[in-house]
């Protein structure tokens, strides 16, 4: 029984990081109007869902690197960074992420002639 309570912990624990990080995302994305304040403001308002939240241990190297990225936001919200540098910083590493995921689920037919040579 606690194997499952532990997956279940360990799965809200992982939805908490997703959304904390697309919510950022959705903020720095928009064209015109971010501001250091409103960044600030934002990861205050996903940091009550995050405090609420009991950690877990993540197994997978995308899930330790999404918490270590999270953890990263979260400390430079106070920083002296421009909100351009915070930005591009940002949205490179996610980006990364994204590319890491996306890799583990799309792979290359090694042999993609031969795979209607059935004769």
């Amino acid at each position: 029984m606690s194997n499952k309570i532990d997956s279940a912990v360990r799965l809200k624990y992982i939805r908490v990081l997703e959304r904390f990080l697309r919510s950022v995302i959705a903020y720095l994305s928009i064209p015109e109007g971010i501001t250091k304040e409103g960044y600030s403001k934002k990861i205050e308002n996903n940091l009550k869902y995050f405090q609420k939240t009991q950690s877990a241990v993540l197994y997978k190297g995308e899930f330790s690197d999404l918490e270590s990225l999270v953890k990263e936001i979260i400390l430079k919200a106070d920083s002296e960074e421009s909100i351009e540098e915070l930005k591009n910083e940002i949205l490179y590493k996610s980006n990364k992420l994204e590319k890491t995921k996306n890799n583990r689920k799309y792979k290359k037919d090694k042999h993609k002639a031969e795979k209607f040579n059935e004769w």
